[in-house]
């Protein structure tokens, strides 16, 4: 290759990587002039509100009736019909179950024959002491006669216008006529002795059919109460018994209209509450106005609110809780003893809470932070205390004033001392229970 030739591939590969910096150069400037004219990031943002806010306590429930009635049988027999629908109402009196009642008939006219018996013994003894007491009378009579024999010829005999055998013999017939008349007062005695031990046979007697009828109509099964009435736990033709103490009830009818629902609170929140009313008065008024929520397994919440009922006697030493209820309104019967539910209730009012979006708060290790949007739109990521939730809002301890701006919604795209556009938060519309 000539010099020449050489010298034009040089000046070539030179214009080349002039021509390849230049575009380098010029890729730069733009990208650079491309980043700087991008618009700042555009964020949703709420304002730190300040308010009162109801402090809600929840617990579980579990749903019972207000009376709870185990329907056994008191007689031995057998299971002829069951006169109910399971799981229906039924009212006090009702017919539930019948049970062969011929054994108990024939208890029964046993017991009247027996009383019938009774009665007849005590007619005897009434006659029989009728006539003890004729011949009472008799014997009285006989004692007189004799006497009035001693008192005349005890002076004759003085005068000796009678003999002293006359005498004798009057005093001896005397003395007869007084024992006859003890024998016949003690034969009264006996008859009343026999009228008394005949009366108390009969009132035995009465008492045996009384008895007998008491366990007659024990063969006709009824409810004690108004409510709903469960399965039965036994079939006709089984033989039922009073006297097995492991048989279970034929069935149970409860009270569930008001229905009550049991919960437990901790001896902490316990102590709480008497914190808060520290008299006995105080917290009978607290618990008069308490209203209670109660949400149920599916999330819905019932439309009826509770009061609260009673407190137990006791702190269960297992657990550290206390076993509280309250009632429910249940007209229709919709709610049934067993079923599980969660209540709630307002135990408290916090004054001049602070409040933002749930979704506002990050949690980084144990810690929480917000990102708070200034006047100049520049952002700060703030640590901040939190307190309970309440619905889709936390309550903020420290950290925040009133009326600031955080980000609720793009804090993902942000980092501090960034410039962002704020706009207003659109809280998410909160589903209907």
């Amino acid at each position: 290759m000539t010099t020449q030739s050489k010298r034009k591939v040089l000046i070539g590969a030179a214009i080349v990587l002039i021509a390849v910096v230049l575009v380098f150069v010029f890729s730069r400037s733009k990208n650079k002039g491309t980043a700087q004219a991008a618009p700042p990031v555009e964020v949703e943002v709420a304002q730190v509100e300040q308010k009162d806010v109801p402090i809600y306590s929840e617990w579980i429930g579990t749903l019972d009736g207000i009376v709870n009635a185990e329907i056994k049988s008191q007689v031995t027999g057998y299971l002829l019909s069951k006169n109910y629908t399971e799981g229906s109402f039924v009212k006090k009196g009702q017919l539930l179950f019948e049970i062969d009642a011929r054994p108990l008939q024939a208890a029964l006219d046993q017991a009247k024959g027996e009383l019938a018996k009774a009665n007849g013994q005590v007619a005897q003894a009434n006659s029989q002491l009728l006539q003890a007491r004729a011949q009472l009378v008799q014997a009285e009579a006989n004692q007189g006669k004799t006497q009035n024999d001693v008192d005349r010829y005890t002076p004759l005999a003085k005068e000796n216008a009678v003999t002293q055998q006359d005498l004798d013999n009057a005093v001896q017939a005397n003395l007869a006529a007084k024992a006859q008349v003890k024998a016949v007062e003690a034969a009264v005695e006996t008859a009343k002795a026999a009228i008394v031990a005949a009366n108390a046979t009969v009132q035995a007697a009465q008492g045996a059919v009384k008895t007998a009828e008491l366990n007659l109509g024990f063969t006709k099964i009824t409810s004690l109460i108004d409510g709903i009435a469960g399965v039965a736990t036994v079939t006709v033709g089984n033989l039922v018994t009073p006297n097995n103490p492991n048989s279970q009830p034929l069935t149970i009818v409860s009270t569930v209209d008001p229905i009550r629902v049991w919960f437990t609170a901790t001896d902490q929140e316990y102590l709480n509450n008497i914190e808060h009313n520290p008299t006995a008065t105080e917290r009978a008024a607290a618990e008069k106005h308490l209203e209670l929520e109660l949400i149920l397994s599916d999330g819905s919440t019932y439309p009826h609110k509770g009061k609260f009922l009673i407190a137990d006697r006791n702190v269960d030493l297992k657990t550290g809780t206390i076993k509280l209820a309250g009632v429910f309104p249940n007209p229709g019967n919709l709610l049934r003893p067993g079923q599980y539910g969660r209540v709630r209730a307002v135990t408290t009012v916090k004054q001049n809470a602070l409040l933002v979006p749930q979704r506002a708060v990050s949690e980084m290790q144990g810690s929480y932070r917000v990102a708070v949007v200034g006047s100049d739109n520049k952002v700060s990521i703030r640590p901040v205390k939190v307190g309970e939730k309440t619905g889709s809002m936390w309550i903020i301890e420290d950290g925040l004033k009133p009326g600031e701006s955080v980000v609720a919604e793009g804090i993902q795209r942000i980092r501090p001392d960034q410039v962002v556009t704020p706009t207003p938060y659109q809280a998410p519309a909160t589903p209907q229970s």
